[in-house]
């Protein structure tokens, strides 16, 4: 069994659920675990925060509900959703609740507020960091902290930052479906059990399916999507309503888009439990006020289109864990926007049975990170939890093609390695690319970063660079290059991806690798045949005008013939005929190599004796 755990501290640990609009903390007491209360009693804390005289760090901070009341008069200063923005670049986001700059260090990050989204979400933990030490009465320097299971590397190393940033020490980095299986104690349900995890929050959707067996719980196979959730769906109402008024919801100024927002989201509570409910904003934009009656079906009309899509989640990752909605023994639903009597009739429907409705929507991911916490600080019993990597990753190598050390789905954490050789003669060293996806060619897949590895100059094909990709517990990427000559490392850990890879992106790459399947597959085989036919052909040429006397004249002939195919299927640019074509050569070739190697040996044993 392979523990992928901390080791075990005898100390209070912190349960974090860093949510996109809400947030908790947790810790295990006298043997329980449980979620800690702010001064008003409650335990769920707003991802909101409002910074002062433009957001310079120093100046006066408000975090939560305080943020949140500040929302409507000052917008421009209050930050929602951050989670949105963690590990991500410059350009990659197309709009958010106040404006975004390019970082001015030249790294491509984004800013809001002068502040990088490490610095906005700290302020969120030094709250939660807050409240459970002003309910402990003690001090806690360490913590659990949540993400989504299709979070990258980048955004969970951003999370990790964070955490450090508020002055914590993440002893482990969890996905959300997984501290919700803890959450829901699916280890009760028997020896072996599969479930799925559907969690519709605030920002995000992820849907995974995990087997428990002998006290593991692993992530058979995850899917999700970062830009789905109660977010989108009260900018949708939104939205709609205006457009239903004349109203042009984007040319409104950014308070009066808040006042609608807000408004919206009372009214998906609303409509959860009553079948209408009138929608009434008051001077909204300071003077123009909107007041109509919405019905749940008018609600659910609305919000199908996201629904579909979290069914189409639910689908990919159902085949991709090689299971029927008949294998599992429990579907449990996480996060506040799966109280939506809609959203509850769809996963029934798509699963085949009720699910599990008995763990708080809005705690369960929270009460699972403690549950862990207390499992790392040796207060409760240990169980193992195994996540997979959602992408495949690899390196490019020679001719674009793109070389998979670590396929999808692996469970973490793992690491797997290759040697290489140096393509050209005298090359001194190599640029390795590292890329996360599932295309053939390097070209379609993501860049993950790249660096240059030093090694020891030699003949074409004799410099030896090792290459081993490690993913930790916390899913962060190292890639380590080892010239094997001179046994010099070069360590690069990869936190900052230089590409969009949220859900959306990720499910058009598995489905872009479905679709492209045969034309990826021929170019590949034209790749690799084009090479080899590269190499071949010149050695083929040399040889028999060297040694051309060591076959007979009908070898010779087939030889030539074969040589000539292969540059006509070169020409031709086709990929089967240009494989068939190489394999002849090297076919024909097999009897003029060994006389070569034979006569070399000859040669050599002379010399010797001479």
């Amino acid at each position: 069994m392979q523990d992928d755990f901390a080791e075990v501290t005898h100390d209070l640990i912190l349960g974090i659920d860093l949510g996109t609009t809400n947030s908790a903390v947790g810790a295990v007491e006298s043997g329980f675990p449980i979620l800690l209360a702010d001064e008003d009693g409650k335990r769920i804390t707003p991802s909101a925060v409002w910074f002062g005289n433009g957001g310079s760090m120093g100046t006066a901070v408000e975090v939560g509900r305080k943020a949140l009341r500040r929302r409507s008069a000052d917008p421009g200063r209050v930050v929602t959703s951050v989670k949105r923005l963690m590990g991500r670049r410059f350009g990659e986001e197309r709009e958010f609740c106040v404006p975004m700059e390019r970082a001015a260090d030249g790294s491509g990050g984004l800013r809001v507020l002068g502040l990088s989204p490490e610095e906005v979400s700290a302020e969120i933990l030094k709250e939660l960091k807050r409240i459970a030490e002003m309910r402990l009465e003690r001090e806690a320097t360490k913590a659990v902290i949540t993400v989504p299971a299709y979070f990258n590397d980048a955004q969970r190393a951003a999370t990790k930052r964070a955490g450090e940033l508020a002055g914590l020490e993440v002893v482990r980095i969890l996905s959300e479906p997984t501290a919700a299986a803890l959450a829901y104690g699916l280890d009760k349900l028997g020896e072996k059990s599969r479930v799925a995890v559907y969690d519709l929050g605030g920002g995000t959707f992820d849907l995974s399916v995990l087997e428990m067996q002998d006290g593991v719980f692993q992530v058979l196979a995850t899917r999700g999507d970062t830009r789905l959730g109660g977010d989108d769906l009260d900018a949708a109402l939104a939205r709609s309503i205006c457009a239903r008024e004349g109203i042009d919801f984007d040319t409104l100024e950014p308070a009066a888009r808040v006042r609608l927002a807000e408004e919206a989201e009372r009214m998906k509570c609303r409509l959860s439990e009553t079948e209408q409910e009138a929608f009434r904003a008051p001077f909204y934009d300071g003077s123009r006020s909107l007041e109509t009656i919405v019905s749940r079906a008018d609600f659910e009309a609305r919000i199908k289109p996201f629904i579909e899509r979290s069914i189409t989640c639910c689908r990919q990752a159902l085949a991709d864990a090689g299971v029927k909605p008949e294998d599992l023994q429990a579907v449990i639903l996480v996060g506040g926007s799966t109280r939506i009597p809609a959203v509850r009739r769809a996963v029934a429907e798509f699963f085949g049975r009720e699910p599990d409705l008995s763990q708080h929507p809005d705690e369960a991911v929270a009460l699972g990170a403690t549950i862990q916490a207390g499992v790392l600080g040796g207060t409760l019993r240990q169980m193992v939890l195994l996540d997979v990597t959602p992408l495949s990753l690899g390196i490019e190598t020679f001719g674009g093609l793109m070389n998979i050390l670590i396929p999808r789905n692996t469970t973490i954490p793992c690491k797997a390695g290759e040697m290489f050789t140096n393509a050209a003669a005298g090359q001194s060293s190599m640029r390795l690319r590292v890329l996360q996806g599932e295309r053939e060619m390097a070209r379609d897949n993501w860049e993950l970063g790249n660096f240059e590895v030093p090694f020891e100059p030699a003949p074409k094909g004799q410099a030896r660079v090792g290459v081993q990709f490690r993913i930790d517990e916390n899913g962060i990427l190292e890639v380590l290059a080892r010239d094997v000559t001179t046994g010099k490392d070069t360590v690069v850990e990869i936190r900052s991806a230089a590409v969009d890879v949220d859900d959306e992106a990720v499910g058009k790459m598995v489905g872009e690798s479905v679709d492209f399947a045969f034309e990826d597959m021929a170019e590949r085989i034209f790749t690799e045949a084009k090479l080899k036919a590269e190499e071949l052909l010149p050695a083929v040429e040399m040889a028999l005008a060297s040694s051309g006397d060591l076959v007979g004249e009908a070898e010779r002939t087939e030889i030539e013939s074969a040589a000539t195919a292969v540059r006509q299927a070169l020409a031709e640019g086709l990929p089967n005929p240009l494989k068939a074509a190489v394999q002849r050569l090297d076919a024909a070739t097999e009897a003029l190599a060994a006389a070569l190697v034979e006569r070399a040996m000859e040669e050599a044993m002379l010399k010797r004796l001479g």
